[in-house]
């Protein structure tokens, strides 16, 4: 008997990782992390990023977040701090909203810098983070050879923020329709080799910075329209309703209301 309660003890603790692991929503298979900074590692700065990111032939952005048969217009905005860069990768949603979906954490330190790519926990869930792969899992790839990552640390860099807004778009830029999972899958899944999944920040003062700017959608809930009647909800304690008159009559309605 304790070999079997072990063996369901096991199923248990199995089941409850596989859950965590599969939080990412299907909107967030969309954008394969693995695959945008590889295209990140590949581009010459922060706009030619956001050009690839956003070009069908790239095969890198599938996302769409509104459901009108496109893929999402992704824009690249940089919040600096000091020598911490976090790119953040975000899908105008309206005038005045938007969802991110990913950021990419730079940290430089001395000749070192540190990238990390972590998707936003609406679409991936917590601690979804990438970041190129080593022979010790321990230690931190240095990516100052790339040349984005020159670019950005270069003193003639400009910060770049996106110019571009909800249905405001590069005249480049051409919308196309998303494929199929098992298409973008079979696109996407070569990238995977030269990077690697872990579940800790390499940058504590990018993850920090970061916050302080993170957007993410507006849950509207839609409450039911009662005509003709004023609809009570049921609490568990009472609610008190205050019912205001003119001045002159507010002594007197109180009186009669006893």
């Amino acid at each position: 008997m304790k070999k079997i309660a072990l063996v369901v003890g096991l199923l248990a603790f199995c089941n409850s990782s596989f859950s965590q692991e599969s939080s990412i929503t299907k909107d967030g298979e969309n954008l394969d992390l693995y695959a945008a900074l590889e295209l990140f590692k590949d581009s010459k700065s922060v706009e030619d990023f956001e050009l690839q990111l956003n070009s069908e032939k790239s095969e890198v952005n599938n996302l769409d977040l509104n459901k009108d048969g496109f893929v999402d217009y992704i824009r690249v905005i940089d919040y600096t701090d000091g020598d911490v860069h976090t790119l953040t990768l975000q899908v105008p949603l309206a005038d005045e909203e938007a969802q991110d979906i990913a950021v990419i954490e730079l940290d430089k330190d001395g000749e070192t810098t540190t990238a990390q790519i972590v998707g936003d926990e609406d679409l991936y869930g917590k601690d979804f983070i990438v970041e190129p792969a080593t022979d010790d899992k321990e230690t931190a790839s240095n990516v100052s050879s790339w040349a984005v990552v020159k670019h950005i640390y270069a003193p003639t860099y400009v910060v770049w923020v996106s110019p571009w807004r909800y249905n405001r778009h590069p005249k480049v830029y051409r919308r196309w329709s998303p494929v199929t999972r098992v298409i973008y899958v079979g696109r996407t899944k070569k990238h995977h080799g030269r990077y690697r999944r872990v579940n800790h920040h390499r940058s504590v003062r990018a993850q920090t910075h970061y916050r302080k700017h993170r957007k993410h959608r507006v849950v509207v809930v839609h409450k039911p329209v009662n005509h003709g009647h004023k609809k009570v909800h049921h609490k568990k304690k009472k609610t008190k309703v205050v019912v205001v008159h003119k001045k002159g009559h507010k002594k007197g309605h109180k009186k009669g209301h006893h």
